[in-house]
C-alpha cells in the first residue's frame, strides 16, 4: 500500500547524474526523512495513478511533501529545505520567477548523461530501506 505522508524523490534511475543526486540527498539528510523511487519502477507507476497524477517524464525531478507533488527546479528547491545547514539557504531562489528556473532545470536535464555517466553507488543496509520497489 502507498504511504502518502512519506517525503518522497522520483528519479531516473538509469541516469549518473541523478544517482549522484540521490547520493547527495542521502548524504545530507541526516534525519533520514527522505525514500527514494525510481522513475521506471512499478512502484512509482503505482504512485502516480495512485495519486491521479499523469504518468512520469523520465527528464524530470519530481518530489512528494506527503501532500503534493512537485517538479524540476520547485521540486529541487523544496528538498533542499529539508536538509542539514547550510543547503536549505538555497531555497532563496523561489523568488526567481518559475520559467526562469525551470528554463536552467530544463538545461541541466537535457544534458544530464554528459554531465555525469555511469554513476551508481551501493546504498548502505541504512540506505536500502529508504528505496521503494515495486
Amino acid at each position: 500500500m502507498v504511504n502518502e505522508k512519506r517525503l518522497i524523490l522520483f528519479y531516473d534511475g538509469d541516469c549518473g547524474f541523478c544517482n549522484r543526486s540521490v547520493q547527495f540527498v542521502l548524504n545530507n539528510d541526516k534525519r533520514e526523512r527522505f525514500y527514494f523511487s525510481a522513475l521506471q519502477s512499478e512502484w512509482t507507476h503505482t504512485f502516480f495513478e495512485s495519486q491521479n497524477i499523469q504518468s512520469p517524464d523520465l527528464s524530470t525531478f519530481y518530489f512528494w511533501d506527503g501532500n503534493k507533488l512537485h517538479e524540476r527546479s520547485t521540486a529541487g528547491l523544496r528538498v533542499l529545505t529539508y536538509l542539514r545547514f547550510p543547503w536549505p539557504m538555497l531555497f532563496v531562489f523561489i523568488i526567481a520567477p518559475k520559467f526562469i528556473r525551470d528554463w536552467v532545470y530544463n538545461q541541466i536535464a537535457k544534458r544530464r548523461h554528459r554531465i555525469q555517466s555511469g554513476f551508481c553507488a551501493l546504498p548502505t543496509a541504512q540506505q536500502k530501506k529508504r528505496f521503494l520497489y515495486s
